[in-house]
């Protein structure tokens, strides 16, 4: 599998143990198979960054894809709230994430390898909206397509670690790929504020999953 990770600096050995543990899926190494979308998040700024490749041996490696169909975007979010710090300031939002944990957080035991969908700040508004019962469940999955963010590909275990050799990087221009990444997420912010003038009125919002005790294997949810 050949993988790209987005920097402002040339990462020729990714470090295992290293990295934010508040991150998307926790503690990782990041990566996508878009070099495009990676040259995009080596530039949170102006400034040039680099696109670093490389190529990952995956036989022995034990994956979770959560964008398979045997999961729901549920089972994205309750990793996500599991991992991403943040205010739980409404009673809602507490019980929406305790029911969530509960029922829908896969377990990550032996994984090496996450694949899951970006959860930048835009994405991250969106679940938070969802928890707060402001945005039902299909304008939540709506919300993932918006702005095309892209899915992330999260090296987990020492195993797979080793598992990495480097090939190289290529420069990604600052004034080429910064407005690029910033009219992506315009774009997707501007995609969510005219979905919520379409009220979804009959739609399961996170108070009905808590009440009426909606498992994973709805056939709602798919």
């Amino acid at each position: 599998m050949i993988l790209y990770h987005g920097s402002q600096k040339i990462i020729s050995k990714p470090q295992f143990g290293q990295g934010k543990v508040y991150n998307d899926y926790g503690q990782g190494f990041y990566c996508t198979e878009d070099q495009e979308l990676a040259k995009e998040w080596a530039c949170p700024t102006a400034d040039d960054g680099f696109s670093n490749c490389y190529e990952l041996e995956t036989d022995g490696l034990s994956f979770l894809n959560l964008m398979d169909t045997s999961f729901c975007t549920l089972h994205w979010l309750s990793i996500l709230v599991n991992n991403r710090k943040f205010d739980l300031n409404t009673p809602i939002m507490r019980q929406g994430v305790f029911y969530l944990s509960e029922n829908f957080l896969p377990s990550l035991t032996g994984i090496d390898v996450i694949k899951g969908w970006r959860a930048d700040d835009s994405y991250f508004s969106f679940a938070k909206a969802f928890l707060s019962n402001q945005i039902s469940y299909n304008q939540l999955q709506n919300a993932m397509k918006f702005g095309n963010l892209g899915e992330q590909i999260v090296i987990k275990s020492k195993q797979a670690f080793d598992a990495i050799s480097y090939k190289g990087y290529e420069l990604a221009e600052g004034k080429k790929y910064f407005p690029l990444r910033t009219s992506r997420m315009e774009k997707a912010k501007s995609d969510y504020r005219e979905s919520l003038d379409k009220a979804d009125i009959s739609g399961l919002f996170i108070r009905d999953f808590i009440l009426k005790e909606i498992k994973h294997d709805d056939p709602r949810l798919r």
